[in-house]
């Protein structure tokens, strides 16, 4: 059986984590991304999506779970990654987390379903680090939860997405100072930092 390689790109700051997950496609070939909308999740389903550097390959729907986008992500997301493994032909699957789910849930799902996670990343603007970390909101406020009960704030979600990640992808911001990339530093001294470019 061909072993799969899934690496886990997550973060609260969408547009760097879709960069992240651009530079990867880019520089791994024959890997495809998969990524679970769950802006969709009120209307009672998780939108799927696969696609590789050329495009989309598939799309679907995951229904919710115990009226739970998260837990919608969790069935669905093995049997997902052990298909494409089955399929053959894929070096690494990347998953793009939605913007409230935590990478170490994740990460642990797709270990126990018997998947080898070779990496974490947390993609970071430097420049919404310190506006996230004071941010007190809840994330239901924002629209960003992941289920009805989700009563985690902004600040608790960011802090956990950055300091689970041993890897972060540092957006190069140009609203972004030296005190914003020392900040990041300072958070996650021992995370290896990874600058992406746009484009």
């Amino acid at each position: 059986m061909p072993e799969l390689s899934v690496v886990i790109v997550g973060g609260l700051h969408a547009d760097a984590r879709k960069a992240a997950v651009e530079r990867l496609l880019a520089d791994v070939p024959g890997s495809v991304v998969l990524h679970h909308d769950l802006a969709t999740a009120v209307a009672g389903t998780v939108v799927r999506t696969i696609r590789d550097a050329t495009g989309l390959l598939s799309a679907g729907e995951a229904p919710l779970v115990n009226d739970c986008a998260c837990c919608a992500l969790r069935e669905d997301l093995v049997p997902e990654l052990l298909r494409i493994r089955d399929a053959g032909g894929t070096r690494m699957a990347v998953v793009e987390l939605w913007d409230s789910v935590e990478p170490k849930a994740m990460a642990e799902v797709v270990t126990a379903g018997g998947l080898t996670v070779t990496g974490v990343i947390t993609a970071v603007d430097p420049a919404l680090v310190l506006p996230y970390l004071g941010n007190g909101d809840d994330l239901a406020e924002r629209g960003l939860a992941a289920a009805a009960t989700d009563q985690r704030t902004v600040a608790d979600t960011f802090a956990r997405q950055l300091e689970y990640a041993p890897v972060l992808a540092v957006a190069d911001s140009g609203e972004a100072d030296d005190e914003d990339r020392e900040l990041l530093a300072q958070l996650h001294p021992t995370a290896r930092r990874v600058p992406i470019g746009h484009g």
